[in-house]
């Protein structure tokens, strides 16, 4: 199976979040001593949050039918902006707000997907 690559019709707006997600094992001791270690080689997920400010209602619908053909568990590939290699990523988060004016605000959460599909 080919892995698509996720093209927005508009690059997402200035703001895009990047909050990466760590995953660690940790064991207390007495007396106030820890120890924490890396749980698994890909213990650092990369998590990015795109937002656009403004969409035509044709731009939302493009992504968002992305988004739902992905189904939330389907990897994708996406450059995020400051990287030049693509990096395999699934979303099972977004939403579109919707103005008086016909145009919409819209945000994804993309995670880091390490599976060897």
């Amino acid at each position: 199976m080919t892995i698509p690559t996720f093209y927005p019709p508009v690059a997402p707006s200035p703001g895009t979040t990047n909050k990466p997600e760590l995953a660690l094992l940790k064991a207390e001791f007495g007396d106030g001593y820890s120890l924490t270690v890396p749980n698994g080689l890909n213990h650092i997920r990369k998590v990015i949050t795109l937002k656009w400010d403004v969409l035509t209602s044709a731009q939302a619908a493009q992504i968002t039918a992305f988004l739902e053909e992905r189904g939330g568990h389907q990897p994708f590939y996406y450059t995020p902006s400051r990287t030049s290699t693509p990096v395999k990523f699934t979303c099972e988060d977004w939403s579109e707000t919707q103005n008086a004016a016909g145009l919409s605000a819209f945000t994804a959460t993309l995670k880091q997907d390490f599976s060897l599909s």
